[in-house]
């Protein structure tokens, strides 16, 4: 198998909308379990509005249909997500395309440590994908663990870009010049 020298439109296009779709799985993930999370609604909405007298379940339907439109752009991302994951492993696999075998002993220190972001990166969306899946469908006996696993996702998320970046900045100062626009216009 090859590694990859340059990035074709599909490689491009995979990599970006992917980047996209995990960027709204963030964004709205987040504001699910900050500013827009259903208990800060609800405490807002008492604290705000007492002369409501609106009850505990009441709000938490008004919290539950403020947040919907929200969530239904997080599940959708998430669909996309995993059909672009799908489709990248398959190219991969078709391409030839590999990343650095982190335990092969002839790869350099850099290449190990790309191997083995690559590899976190593939578990941690996979688990993701698979515990928000569950969190949708499964049948809720495993409810509280599968959302402990999936709210990691917070805190991957932002590690892995910054990794992301800085390996981006270390292949421009070394042996992968031109890399960052080689990705957005290709060759």
């Amino acid at each position: 198998m090859t590694k990859l020298n340059h990035f074709t439109k599909t490689h491009r296009l995979l990599h970006w909308l992917a980047a996209m779709a995990m960027g709204v799985l963030f964004i709205t993930g987040f504001l699910r379990m900050t500013w827009m999370a259903k208990k800060t609604v609800v405490e807002t909405m008492e604290t705000q509005l007492p002369q409501a007298n609106l009850q505990k379940e009441e709000m938490v339907g008004v919290a539950k249909s403020l947040l919907k439109p929200m969530w239904e752009y997080h599940e959708i991302a998430a669909y996309i997500m995993l059909g672009l994951l799908t489709a990248r492993i398959v190219y991969m696999l078709v391409k030839g395309i590999r990343f650095p075998n982190p335990l092969a002993s002839q790869v350099s220190i850099k290449e190990r440590l790309q191997g083995v972001i690559y590899l976190l990166f593939y578990i941690f969306v996979s688990m993701a994908t698979i515990t928000g899946f569950y969190l949708m469908w499964g049948d809720g006996t495993y409810k509280e663990p599968m959302e402990a696993i999936h709210k990691w996702g917070l805190y991957w998320f932002p590690i892995f870009i910054f990794l992301h970046i800085v390996g981006i900045v270390i292949g421009e100062l070394t042996d992968k010049k031109g890399i960052v626009s080689k990705m957005i216009g290709g060759e």
